[in-house]
């Protein structure tokens, strides 16, 4: 089985900021170009942690990113192993950003209740931050690997 270690960016991203700037996609780099530089910094954030997030998790496979709805998008195209993962800056608030989960999932329930309190989590759809929030990242990345392995564990509770 394929991990996303064979992805030559994401086994280059541990550990190393600068990599979370290169990317496949020119689209992908322009969206990310366009954001202020606060927030640009925060969402750069996050996608090192799904690139190292699928890079450490069985099962997940090769991550695509790509653009849907004009944002930053995730998916495991090859193993269909995960519901898609969008992170976008919020355009009703200055200074908050988001990474947004598929509606139709359970997962921002699951996140609410393995996560009470740690989260700003709007409906059923996305965990929101502001720009000078510390991110939980272990939480995160606990959350980020749940998404990534969605369709092979949502029969179970939670992991």
């Amino acid at each position: 089985m394929s991990t996303a270690f064979d992805d030559p960016n994401v086994a280059a991203a541990f550990d190393d900021p600068n990599v979370a700037a290169v990317f496949d996609d020119p689209n992908v780099a322009a969206v990310f170009d366009d954001y202020p530089e606060d927030v640009k910094a925060r969402l750069l954030r996050l996608r090192a942690l799904i690139l190292e997030t699928a890079a450490r998790t069985e099962g997940v496979g090769v991550l695509e990113e790509t653009l849907k709805w004009g944002q930053p998008s995730y998916l495991t195209p090859g193993t269909k192993s995960g519901s898609t993962i969008r992170i976008d800056q919020l355009k009703s608030a200055d200074g908050r950003y988001a990474m947004f989960f598929h509606c139709q999932t359970t997962l921002a329930d699951t996140f609410r209740e393995l996560y009470p309190g740690e989260f700003r989590i709007e409906r059923n759809r996305a965990i929101v931050f502001d720009t000078d929030d510390a991110i939980p990242e272990e939480a995160l990345r606990h959350c980020i690997a749940l998404a990534l392995t969605y369709h092979l564990n949502k029969h179970r509770k939670h992991l």
